[in-house]
């Protein structure tokens, strides 16, 4: 391999070709600090959940109950599911390889093409950055459900200095923010879905319901208006689901990303299958779809939750004071994810000459700092919802982000899939790689042919709303950040003059900038035998 080094065994080589480096390895000194290696493990495997459980689980899915229906609620967030699984192997096995900071839009850079990885840089940063705001205002909402005699702007203002106060601790508070936040969340859900068993079993004696079984499925139904309401479900899934492949971006700031990174991308399919689809599925199950309750059910609206509902609807005092405080938990976590993705990717792109020069800087401790005033900064939006016109504002600055997840995932995959391509007409063998995704190319190419039907599939109920005519200020409401996608792509086409044509051609591709594997010594390789077969059976899937 060219520049190789040689090393002792178990240490780390990381991979140099200085005449390219600026193009990709963005985990650049800037100031008088680089962007530190703060995260260990548990902080890892929290941010894979930490930052996608929020008010697109506890408050949007409700919406998708009434629209949809609990059959096509529990479909498509299997769908979407399944998809995040590819992905994230994939991501995976990049991130492992090339732990750069970026990490989504510079494997587009470097595998397919310079202006494509552009439009989704920029993309996934200014869709992370309105959804902060987003999530401050279901923050301030949530408290309403004790106090609604104080103004939302004063829960904004203590949520985004509280906010303020994390940063000042740079990755590694945001690390240790997201490990406790996170570690609550997922007690309360696998508490609720205890308690959802003990509901539709009758076990509760102030629900005079009784036995529920799968009453809800046959009345009022488990799929309602029919294939407009399953596609509906798909843009909710995703914007519920985002934020898993944090863990990815997390990989430049990682102490060991080829120990932390496998193990968080193995825990994925567990985390989706218990805290979304089988949560949802209980939610579907001990609430009817054609509750009027969840007809506000949408947006920030978290006195709408379906979980604070079902709780409600069992007749359980105090219980529902509870589940909101853990939403209040939760979408806060999101905002706090909201900092690190977008902070990072501006950064990152800063870097590669693909942004403004100053978002470059970052200062002794680590932190980027210009980027993150940025992003607070856009935290002011907010209190939009202060002015008369300020949720139409807001709905359309939001409409940038469900959408554009199906766009950074695709583009995961499908860098993947040029990836594996290109190390195979190098010369290269799978063997060389440190990770390899547990499904292979053949789990990118699924992963990518889901999202391109999750995007037809929205286009579709976005041309044709459920129970209304095609309306232009809906479709693009609901599908602003494609023609955005387009927008950066052509405008940084025509900015670079064409440069790489359409694609980065395979033996084109630089595949050792950045790169960091780990040579093993053979003697500490772990030998399979029958006594050690329980542990290696749980390390694989946990």
């Amino acid at each position: 391999m060219e520049d190789s080094k040689p090393t002792a065994p178990g240490k780390e080589v990381d991979y140099d070709v200085h005449e390219k480096r600026e193009n990709y390895d963005v985990e650049v000194q800037s100031g008088n600090g680089t962007l530190t290696r703060a995260l260990k493990g548990r902080h890892m495997q929290m941010i894979a959940i930490g930052g996608s459980i929020g008010a697109g689980l506890f408050v949007g899915s409700g919406g998708a109950l009434r629209t949809g229906g609990p059959g096509s609620v529990l479909l498509g967030f299997m769908i979407v599911g399944c998809m995040l699984l590819f992905t994230v192997q994939a991501l995976g096995e990049l991130a492992v390889l090339y732990p750069v900071n970026g990490a989504f839009y510079t494997y587009a850079v470097r595998f397919l093409d310079p202006s494509w990885g552009f439009a989704m840089g920029w993309d996934y940063a200014f869709g992370w950055l309105v959804v902060l705001p987003f999530e401050l205002i279901a923050a301030g909402i949530t408290i309403s459900f004790w106090r609604d005699d104080i103004n939302i702007g004063v829960w904004i203002t203590v949520f985004l200095v509280m906010l303020i106060v994390v940063q000042i601790f740079g990755v590694r508070g945001y690390g240790e923010v997201e490990f406790v936040l996170g570690l609550i969340k997922v007690v309360a859900i696998i508490g609720f879905i205890i308690l959802g068993v003990i509901i539709d079993c009758g076990g509760v004696p102030s629900d005079n319901r009784g036995y529920i079984g799968a009453h809800y499925w046959h009345d009022p139904g488990a799929f309602q208006n029919g294939f407009k309401g399953f596609c509906s479900v798909f843009v909710t899934a995703a914007f519920a689901f985002g934020g898993t492949e944090l863990v990815g971006l997390a990989a430049a700031e990682a102490a060991d990303p080829r120990k932390s990174l496998p193990k968080a991308t193995k825990q994925v399919f567990w985390r989706i299958t218990t805290f979304y689809v089988l949560s949802l599925f209980l939610v579907g199950l001990i609430l009817p779809s054609d509750n009027p309750s969840l007809i506000g059910s949408s947006g920030a609206n978290t006195k709408a939750s379906p979980f604070v509902l079902a709780i409600q609807a069992a007749g359980i005092k105090g219980l529902p004071s509870v589940f909101n405080a853990v939403i209040t938990i939760s979408v806060l976590s999101v905002a706090n994810s909201c900092s690190f993705a977008s902070t990072r990717t501006m950064q990152a792109l800063g870097a590669t000459g693909m942004g403004p020069k100053f978002l470059t800087y970052i200062d002794r401790k680590g932190r980027p700092v210009n980027c993150v005033i940025i992003q607070l900064l856009f935290g002011l939006l907010a209190f939009v919802t202060e002015a008369s016109t300020g949720s139409t504002v807001f709905a359309w600055l939001l409409s940038f982000s469900g959408l554009s997840y199906f766009f950074v995932w695709a583009s995961v995959c499908l860098s993947h899939i040029r990836f594996r391509y290109a190390w195979k007409a190098q010369g290269h063998s799978l063997d060389e790689l440190p990770y390899k995704a547990s499904f292979g190319v053949v789990g990118s190419y699924v992963g990518f042919s889901l999202n391109i039907l999750a995007l037809i599939a929205t286009f579709y109920t976005s041309l044709w709303p459920v129970g209304a005519s095609p309306d232009p200020e809906v479709f693009f409401q609901s599908y602003l950040a494609f023609p955005f996608v387009i927008v950066l792509y052509l405008g940084y086409k025509i900015y670079s003059r064409g440069a790489g044509g359409l694609y980065i051609k395979a033996h084109e591709m630089d595949l050792t900038s950045g790169m960091r594997v780990l040579e093993l010594d053979p003697l500490t390789e772990r030998k399979k035998s029958i006594a050690n077969l329980p542990s290696r059976v749980l390390g694989g899937l946990f």
